[in-house]
């Protein structure tokens, strides 16, 4: 099985997925939820289960004076209104006028406010960890690896492959905002983080293999080497996958409930990315590497045209 030959259509498929997500993102912008720009969140649910209309709910806000809100309808018949930080008052005001407009008593399921300052904080700090997360796997597999020659590159390549599921991640956010009204919040960030988690995991299994074989097959040149090393923890890398957290994930993301289903999607999908790219990002990149085949890139169109 020949994985490492069909490693530029990889990355080639990798691109096709992320780019137009991250347009998405460029041209809408981040949809951030109020744990990382401040605001205040409401979910409510009507006794009688009939929900006021998006108008209704936008004109009782603006006769508060506010006009950013945002209103969201979920699967199980409640109300999700987003809008910038509510006094009390006016909180009290808002409820007491969805009341009347539904004509029913509603029942509160989640009631948040963040000041500005909060947000900026917690999203400094997010990228802070996802930062030192970075820098600390470099470290490690340069110092678990320093037996193989150019060890640094291994960290180094898990990393860029760690981000090729990053931006996975943020390209499926791109294209759940457009379509399902996602947005990212603490639970979103904890997805995030574990995707990382996972993502260097299965790589080091990888290169691990790679290290146990340069031992054993010392005069083999190493793209067979690397490409021998993926055939041998293929089946591994997928059916831990599959049995241990693919399945259960999908479970969660069908018959979760509403409020679990985007955290439940992300990790099935950056779990999914980081087996992939642990497969056919990370190990041809450190052969692209070896081979320094960037020389031949534009050596071979110029020699094919001429």
């Amino acid at each position: 099985m020949n994985i490492l030959g069909k490693r530029y259509l990889f990355f080639a498929l990798s691109l096709i997925i992320i780019i137009p997500g991250l347009i998405l993102l460029a041209v809408n912008g981040m949809p951030l939820s109020i744990d990382f720009k401040g605001g205040s969140l409401l979910e409510v649910q009507f006794e009688n289960g009939t929900l006021p209309t998006t108008e209704a709910v936008k004109k009782i806000y603006d006769n508060l004076g506010i006009t950013d809100v945002q209103v969201q309808t979920t699967g199980d018949g409640s109300l999700v209104l987003r809008s910038s930080a509510l006094p009390e008052e006016s909180r009290s005001a808002i409820l007491d006028a969805l009341e009347a407009e539904a004509g029913s008593a509603l029942i509160i399921l989640k009631s948040d406010t963040v000041g500005p300052s909060i947000g900026e904080g917690v999203t400094r700090r997010a990228v802070q960890a996802v930062g030192l997360a970075a820098l600390a796997v470099v470290i490690y597999i340069t110092f678990a690896f320093r037996g193989v020659p150019h060890a640094f590159r291994l960290g180094v390549c898990a990393i860029i492959a760690m981000l090729h599921d990053v931006l996975i991640v943020l390209a499926l956010t791109g294209y759940g905002a457009l379509l399902f009204g996602w947005d990212m919040d603490s639970l979103y960030l904890t997805a995030l983080l574990t995707v990382i988690g996972f993502s260097v995991q299965d790589k080091i299994v990888v290169f691990d293999r790679i290290r146990e074989n340069t031992r054993i097959h010392r005069k083999l040149e190493f793209e067979k080497l690397a490409n021998h090393s993926i055939v041998q923890t293929l089946q591994r890398s997928i059916n831990t996958q599959l049995m241990t957290v693919e399945f259960l994930l999908l479970a969660l993301a069908l018959f979760g409930g509403v409020t679990l289903r985007e955290f439940a999607v992300i990790l099935l999908v950056g779990l999914l990315s980081g087996t992939y790219s642990s497969i056919f990002i990370a190990a041809p990149l450190l052969v692209v590497w070896e081979n320094q085949e960037w020389k031949n890139w534009f050596h071979k169109k110029t020699a094919t045209a001429a």
